[in-house]
């Protein structure tokens, strides 16, 4: 894995913020909340395959949003009581970066909405 200096050297300073410092991106602006191509969204720093696209739905709330990862050893879930708020963050248990939250409100089967900023992740496109 890449140390902090690498990945300050990689990463945009947005993907920088939203991966290492728990930030995240504007709703509506990021690079995959309408992106409806089809493939597997990896964890930009590390790589790891995170969400498929066959997962992911429009929840209107300008996030990328999936109903569940790709795989569920792929993703650590933990509770995140900033700003106030009860909450399950989402990071890649490969490297620790932060993803996003998951959100009881999704849909059917799983009924959980993973919002996950599109700084985060990159699409590997099927053909």
């Amino acid at each position: 894995m890449l140390d902090d200096k690498e990945l300050r050297k990689r990463l945009s300073p947005l993907q920088y913020r939203v991966t290492r410092e728990k930030g995240t991106e504007q709703a509506f602006t990021g690079k995959y909340w309408n992106c409806d191509e089809a493939g597997i969204y990896r964890c930009i720093c590390c790589g790891e395959a995170l969400f498929d696209s066959t997962a992911k739905f429009d929840s209107g709330c300008g996030w990328p949003s999936f109903s569940a990862p790709a795989n569920l050893q792929n993703v650590k879930l933990s509770h995140d009581s900033s700003h106030h708020m009860q909450r399950t963050e989402v990071t890649c248990s490969k490297c620790g970066a932060h993803l996003g939250h998951v959100f009881p409100d999704g849909p059917l089967p799983t009924g959980d909405r993973y919002c996950i900023n599109s700084a985060s992740i990159d699409l590997e496109t099927r053909d």
